[in-house]
């Protein structure tokens, strides 16, 4: 007789808040004129900002939970990439406000597919049973398929998400594939159970659980973007709406770093040496590729694609040192790229046109006397995402490099600086551009919004603050990842 598990949802009460606030969005949608449907962008941010109040309230008062058998643990950990993920979608609904207004994609399910994409994306850190992380895999992937295509009257709109679809059909077999492959040989799905299975059964060294850890780290660097699985990354950027590819760069490289380090700690951590050498090699790749391709743009968009590329090569160095600073680094470094890219992608909608023909680099030339305002803010966006100091983004290397270091990993560390001054250079381009370069013939607009001016704000106050005074966050990430055991090298 199967028992059913017993179900606590209390545990997943902030994923229960955005769902149901997305299904009175599509209701409300209904009875809503199109010419106040931005009313709904304010609705699902009330959604979000209490669902916000309950992970605080859950971080500070109640402390780690359980339900569904385990199945799902909502601990410092959980609550942290929730907050990651609820920051991220804040400040992606605010700058969406206007933007689907200008580009005429103002239509109610919009908000719905962001807050039930963000539900996925904040259970998949939740979970520790490999069937919810394909679960929360889909919910947040199928939703994201839809949104890069939203710009359905676009050709490029239509690309991004087919492309995004079929590629990401891959990814889930090759994940299902892998979780099956560890099932059929440890007879079970529970990350602990499977790692006290490989740590006391002489299974560490079997051949078919060896290539379903194989499996699980291409279907989730497919995700993450790690190369040589980010084909997808370019394209999906480019032609996916502007708001939707600032939210994607986020929400869905934190949530496969989220799935990455419960299943490779607490689940194959007996295998540490093995996929630590895959993912180092992925690593190098990782920066490698990115960085050099990213030389070679002229799209802002593109650029930025192959910026997120790296910057997946950065966090998986952390994860590869599989220790407190490295994995610390990890947390503190999603923490901080939520609000750097985000900020910058949110500048270019403000400097944007309708139906974004203003999207080259060139067209930024001459920029800072043009629109200095934003040419700074921009400026600040780019400075971090190169790792300049007093910035988040310094910090978050930093981190991720001592980690690194402390694990006797001396030859990571350095490529990943070396790769850093390569990302300098292609950033600071841009930066030369708006300084240096006498303007562009054809002036940029601004899009003079009250919410998407917020949202630049909280993302530049995110920077500054994360960068000038970290010490406090460093304090919360450092317990997030003491939920993680340390896997002695």
């Amino acid at each position: 007789m199967i028992q059913a598990p017993e179900v606590n949802l209390d545990c997943i009460l902030p994923e229960l808040i955005l769902v149901g606030t997305g299904c009175l969005i599509v209701l409300a949608a209904l009875a809503v004129s199109p010419a106040r449907r931005y009313m709904l962008g304010w609705l699902a941010l009330l959604g979000v900002v209490l669902a916000g109040a309950v992970t605080m309230w859950k971080l500070l008062v109640v402390g780690a939970d359980y339900g569904f058998g385990s199945m799902i643990r909502a601990d410092d950990f959980t609550h942290l990439f929730r907050m990651i993920f609820l920051i991220g979608t804040g400040i992606a609904i605010l700058i969406s406000i206007p933007y689907i207004i200008r580009e005429g994609l103002n239509h109610g399910e919009y908000y719905a597919l962001i807050l039930f994409c963000t539900a996925g994306m904040m259970l998949m850190a939740a979970a520790t049973d490999l069937i919810i992380v394909f679960l929360a895999l889909e919910l947040f992937s199928i939703s994201l398929y839809v949104l890069s295509s939203f710009a359905r009257k676009k050709a490029k709109s239509q690309e991004s998400g087919l492309k995004y679809l079929l590629i990401g059909g891959f990814s889930a077999a090759f994940l299902l594939y892998g979780i099956a492959l560890v099932y059929g040989v440890l007879g079970s799905t529970d990350l602990y159970q499977i790692g006290a299975a490989l740590a006391h059964s002489g299974l560490a060294g079997n051949p078919i659980v060896l290539v379903g850890m194989a499996l699980i780290i291409v279907g989730l660097g497919f995700k993450v973007a790690l190369v040589p699985f980010h084909m997808w990354t370019p394209d999906v950027y480019e032609g996916a709406p502007t708001s939707i590819t600032a939210y994607m760069s986020v929400g869905a490289k934190a949530a496969g770093f989220a799935a990455l380090l419960r299943i490779m700690i607490l689940g194959l951590g007996s295998l540490g040496h093995e996929w630590g050498m895959l993912l180092s090699g992925l690593a190098v790749l990782t920066l490698a590729g990115g960085n050099l391709v990213a030389l070679a743009q002229h799209n802002i968009k593109r650029l930025l694609a192959y910026s997120a590329i790296s910057h997946a090569g950065y966090i998986t160095i952390g994860l590869v040192a599989r220790n407190e600073m490295g994995l610390s680094g990890v947390l503190y470094y999603l923490l901080g790229y939520a609000f750097t890219n985000l900020g910058a992608f949110a500048v270019i909608i403000a400097l944007g046109k309708k139906g974004e023909p203003n999207l080259e680099i060139r067209d930024f030339a001459g920029l800072s006397r043009r629109q200095p305002i934003y040419a700074a803010l921009l400026t600040l966006f780019l400075l971090s995402l190169a790792g300049i100091p007093l910035t988040v983004g310094f910090i978050g290397k930093l981190y991720i490099f001592i980690g690194a270091i402390e694990a006797n990993m001396v030859w990571l560390a350095i490529v990943g600086v070396l790769a850093s001054a390569v990302a300098a250079y292609y950033y600071l381009r841009v930066v030369w551009k708006m300084y240096m370069e006498t303007p562009a013939p054809e002036d940029m607009e601004r899009t003079r919004s009250g919410p998407l001016w917020l949202g630049i704000g909280i993302s530049a106050i995110g920077v500054l603050v994360l960068g000038i005074m970290p010490s406090r966050f460093i304090d919360l990430v450092q317990l997030a990842a003491k939920c993680l055991p340390m896997i002695p090298r």
